[in-house]
């Protein structure tokens, strides 16, 4: 019998990151040996990221990483350490940027009996399409008092007849590029998805009605998008875009109104497309409506090349590392989604149904076991524990 062997990188992470990555791993392989037996296997294979790639190479994002990610195409990633302010770049923006992975999706949904500050939590159901290549995430950027910052100061006043930088001596200035080929290939991807998923609405996100030609080109250019590659048509004074069975619904709501929108309203909103900054705060606001970042998920694609990373999107945790107490769900719900990305469904639906099955007998980890308003016949399990209740409840 031949075997379907499946490479994935991974980088094992900062922090808590040794210890919910083995977790990860282990019940990927047990979901992936329950759907299909010895047909599928992966095989996984470390690089190096962060401070262990920085103690063993001298440098945190080595060369022979990117490359390998480019010619394997598939990895996944614990959390990885940045500097606040330091000067250093973000690792997780570089990997997107070097890399070009121009989606960050995130699906935000509810699992019964995980701790949630809303009354209706089962109504959230969404995935986050972030664009992850430009807005001020670019980095371009000048430190006040820098030569740098006071030539383009200079620039601005004396070439562009730029009056509104109030106090230009001690400002610090950053450029916010939104170009048209990076919104229409994020916000294909999101209609692509909606259309394959059988979503009913995709929502543009923006804050155009301040920032005219960056997120109002982006708005603009998503409704562009829609009717001249999709067909939209207008019917009752709204866009829809041909598809089997339902039409999809696409419509665009500003940035501020829309964190508001998913306390009030959540249920109206299926599939998000949206800028960089946008993106950041709608993802971690939508995951504290649903558990909270520990629990949520993610991945960054380039759906041209096929490659993707996938991720653990909460921060190393320094204060609770080496302790067995961090939540590993990010990790392996990032890995559900991995496996779902490589047309393994049924293994990824095993993942689930076990996250589900877990979590509903209020088998938790401690930072949920803190937030039950009712722990009868609950029980707290450390990292490890909990993975393997995962397994077993496959």
């Amino acid at each position: 019998m031949s075997v379907r062997e499946i490479p994935v990188l991974y980088i094992e992470g900062d922090g808590v990151g040794p210890e919910i990555t083995p977790v990860m791993i282990d019940v990927l392989e047990h979901a992936v040996s329950k759907a299909y037996g010895d047909s599928v296997r992966l095989v996984f294979e470390e690089v190096l990221a962060g401070t262990k790639a920085e103690k063993l190479t001298g440098d945190s994002l080595p060369e022979e990483t990117l490359e390998r990610i480019s010619q394997v195409g598939l990895a996944i990633k614990g959390p990885l350490m940045t500097p606040v302010g330091k000067g250093k770049r973000s690792l997780n923006v570089a990997l997107r940027q070097l890399l070009d992975l121009y989606v960050c999706q995130r699906p935000v949904r509810y699992f019964e009996g995980t701790p949630s500050p809303l009354r209706h939590p089962e109504k959230v159901d969404m995935v986050v399409f972030r664009e992850n290549t430009e807005d001020i995430y670019a980095g371009i950027e000048w430190s006040a008092g820098s030569a740098e910052a006071a030539r383009v100061i200079s620039f601005l006043s004396s070439e562009m007849n730029v009056r509104k930088i109030r106090f230009p001596q001690t400002s610090a200035i950053g450029i916010k590029p939104v170009s048209e080929e990076g919104s229409k290939r994020l916000i294909r991807a999101a209609i692509d998805f909606a259309i394959d998923d059988g979503r009913k609405t995709v929502t543009l996100v923006h804050k155009g009605n301040i920032m005219k030609f960056t997120e109002g080109g982006f708005l603009k250019w998503g409704y562009e998008l829609a009717k001249d590659e999709y067909g939209a048509y207008e019917k009752d004074g709204s866009l829809f875009i041909p598809a089997d069975g339902t039409d999809i619904l696409i419509n665009d709501c500003i940035c501020d109104a829309f964190l508001q929108n998913i306390l009030l309203k959540p249920e109206k909103y299926s599939v998000i497309a949206t800028l960089n900054l946008n993106g950041d705060y709608v993802s971690d606001a939508l995951a504290a409506e649903v558990g909270g970042i520990g629990i949520a998920p993610g991945a960054n694609i380039n759906y041209k090349t096929g490659t993707a990373v996938f991720e653990a999107t909460h921060g190393v945790a320094p204060d609770i590392a080496g302790q067995d107490i961090v939540n590993p769900l990010s990790l392996v719900l990032s890995g559900e989604m991995m496996l779902r990305y490589k047309g393994l469904r049924e293994a990824a639906d095993y993942v689930l149904k076990a996250v589900e099955k877990t979590i509903a007998a209020k088998t938790v980890t401690r930072d949920f076991y803190n937030l039950l308003d009712d722990r009868t016949g609950a029980r707290c399990l450390g990292t490890k524990a909990f993975g393997q209740e995962l397994v077993k409840n496959m």
